[in-house]
């Protein structure tokens, strides 16, 4: 399994981009891919909350549960697929700079494949990834430093 990562600097503390990134209901407005997220259940989000995420890839839709596994805002969290044929690892780290007024987004992305994912992330769901991600991160950068969010 290979590792996407891809890294962006942004001009926002780094408790203003782990609360903007760190939620799930957010993830449409700045990944291509997700049509819609949302965390499951009323708990506060935390070291074993789900998240239920459903992306469009060309003209598949796949829906996918995910489980934080770590959460330490402001910077760090994991999120690790658990149900659908394609389930990432997505690690997040944020990093202070310029004594904290501006801050480094590293996001970290494994894709396992189950039953049809095993055909489909190495054929479709990975090569995409790998374009969209950097995208994606500038999309971020772009909603958080236009002071929109």
């Amino acid at each position: 399994m290979s590792t996407i990562k891809e890294s962006v600097e942004i001009d926002r503390r780094p408790e203003e981009v782990y609360e903007y990134v760190a939620d799930p209901s957010h993830l449409p407005e700045w990944q291509e891919s997700a049509v819609a997220a949302h965390r499951v259940g009323e708990a506060p989000l935390g070291v074993g909350s789900r998240v239920s995420v459903t992306r469009q890839i060309g003209k598949r839709v796949m829906p996918m549960t995910l489980e934080i596994t770590e959460y330490d805002p402001p910077r760090s969290w994991r999120m690790h697929g658990i149900e659908g044929p394609v389930r990432p690892e997505l690690h997040g780290t944020i990093e202070p700079l310029d004594d904290g007024r501006r801050s480094r987004l590293t996001l970290d992305l494994n894709i396992e494949g189950h039953g049809l994912g095993k055909v489909l992330v190495p054929m479709v769901v990975r090569p995409f990834a790998r374009k969209e991600m950097p995208n994606n991160e500038q999309t971020l950068k772009k909603l958080l430093e236009g002071g929109s969010v």
